[in-house]
């Protein structure tokens, strides 16, 4: 299984807080990319134990059930603690070898504002480990790499998108992928005050991957927020219609 191999090697990484986080917000562009035949990986730098539902062991199983369905070849979590991640050296360094590891192109990250600290603490975090990636001088035993392209994961955020992926027929698998983590997810006592009911998550899910859509003219989309000023070669070639 390529997902344990130490030569296998990632076109695209998400890194999230926790397990679920990806499916939320990029589920259906990894989805996407897979189906295109790029190689999709996924890093969570926590076991989940600070839930209020459900336990550690209960979330790697669903994440594992997760990685099936979206297609994605290598899945990892980390043990920092669920709830106070911290953007420290030894965590850069950790994030650092799974990127020599996988050297992926592009890292998906969560968008930096967002209300869970461990969320805005992940992007800086990992924004920050993928420069110390590149430096020769970082030592971790193997060669320096750093990806080429940064972006970020907004959906819940309150910001413009840079640009949106179209996931339409990807919606429904994206869903499944959600409610895999039925932990989480199925209706219970625990949390009932403060989760989502069951009945209620697909609806709410597709509505906002259907607003997103709007956005850029397609039925379902993800919206990704990218730093840097993007570059067009023609056009005649750009997507989106004005009016």
């Amino acid at each position: 299984m390529p997902r344990e191999a130490a030569d296998f090697r990632a076109d695209i990484l998400a890194i999230a807080a926790h397990r679920d986080d990806v499916e939320q917000t990029c589920g259906g562009t990894l989805l996407r990319m897979a189906a295109r035949g790029l190689r999709t990986a996924i890093l969570d730098l926590t076991q989940g134990e600070a839930g209020t539902r459900g336990t550690a062991s209960d979330r790697a199983r669903e994440a594992e059930e997760a990685r099936r369905i979206l297609g994605v070849a290598w899945r990892q979590a980390f043990d920092m603690p669920d709830g106070a991640i911290a953007n420290t050296l030894e965590n850069r360094i950790a994030i650092v070898r799974v990127l020599r590891q996988l050297r992926p192109r592009v890292v998906i990250l969560p968008y930096g504002q967002a209300r869970h600290p461990d969320h805005a603490i992940t992007a800086a975090l990992g924004a920050e480990a993928c420069f110390l990636s590149g430096l020769e001088k970082i030592g971790t035993g193997t060669e320096p790499y750093r990806p080429f392209k940064i972006v970020y994961a907004s959906l819940y955020a309150d910001v413009r998108p840079s640009f949106i992926v179209d996931i339409t027929p990807f919606i429904d698998q994206r869903h499944l992928a959600l409610m895999a983590y039925r932990s989480q997810y199925a209706n219970q006592s625990a949390g009932s005050t403060i989760f989502v009911p069951e009945e209620e998550i697909r609806e709410r899910t597709f509505a906002e991957a259907r607003h997103y859509g709007l956005l850029a003219g397609v039925r379902f989309g993800e919206p990704f927020v990218q730093k840097e000023v993007g570059l067009v070669d023609d056009l005649m070639l750009l997507p989106v219609q004005s009016m």
